[in-house]
């Protein structure tokens, strides 16, 4: 029996805590279908090393932003700076961006410029924000909402947890809802319900690893091959089989992330310089 094909839309292959295992975990990974990872750079300086591992590993794709919790102590980041990186073939996201008020409220005025800058960018490059949003659904509605009646440009709403609310805000822009390990802990029932709520058809499935491990790896190190075990319990929310669900997810992923499903393994030529 073919094992089902499902995409990691969101992780941290970059991070310290995968130095010493990466070749391992990523191989996990693809034994255990997840076929592409999506892995995030959080501040541009660390850029050069996330863009390596895209081209070092052909289902490996990478996105770049400022996260809101660096943005107050992050060189001042510009469209065109990310526009750039847009240029590189395995580049296929703008972020993530967003606003974090829960562990950085002092910089909310300068969160929010950095993710207005975000927002143009994903504008101008015609790829899908990445949203990371906490403590902070008013303001963050009301940026996306006004950036997208401005212009429209597509998002998704990385590692959703947020309240029923800002779903429906981002619901009725058209974006999409990343369903992490969070909602396969066993008290995130009111977080199920906001996706059970939500059209199948914007839904994805993420890792945030090294972070937020689902059951049965809860408290360990999250690793992208773990998306399994989230997309289990997204089959259950959704009332659907296994294969049902990852096959819905990988389609919403190529929708989204078109320039990933696009992919054909040519040699990263357009790199930045």
């Amino acid at each position: 029996m073919t094992t089902p094909r499902i995409t990691d839309s969101h992780c941290h292959l970059d991070f310290p805590d995968f130095s010493d295992s990466r070749p391992e975990v990523i191989a996990r990974a693809l034994d255990a279908g997840v076929h592409r990872m999506v892995t995030i750079c959080t501040k541009l300086a660390n850029e050069p090393e996330v863009r390596a591992i895209a081209e070092q590993n052909d289902a490996v794709f990478y996105a770049a932003g400022v996260h809101p919790m660096s943005a107050a102590d992050h060189p001042p980041v510009t469209t065109d700076m990310l526009v750039e990186l847009a240029r590189h073939p395995k580049f296929v996201g703008i972020g993530e961006t967003g606003l974090d008020y829960h562990y950085t409220a002092e910089s909310a005025d300068i969160q929010k410029r950095s993710l207005r800058i975000h927002i143009e960018a994903a504008q101008v490059t015609g790829l899908p924000l990445i949203i990371h949003a906490r403590a902070a659904d008013d303001d963050m509605a009301r940026i996306l909402t006004e950036g997208y009646r401005a212009a429209p440009y597509t998002c998704v709403m990385h590692c959703f947890s947020s309240s029923a609310e800002l779903a429906k805000a981002a619901l009725d822009l058209d974006f999409y809802l990343s369903m992490s390990g969070i909602a396969a802990f066993p008290k995130s029932q009111d977080l199920r319900d906001i996706f059970a709520a939500a059209p199948l058809d914007r839904i994805l499935v993420e890792t945030d690893s090294p972070y937020l491990a689902p059951p049965p790896n809860r408290g360990k190190r999250n690793e992208p091959g773990y998306v399994v075990h989230t997309a289990e319990k997204g089959a259950e929310v959704f009332g659907l089989s296994y294969a049902e669900f990852a096959a819905r997810t990988e389609a919403n992923f190529d929708r989204l992330f078109a320039k990933a499903a696009a992919w054909q393994g040519e040699p990263a030529s357009e790199a930045p310089a």
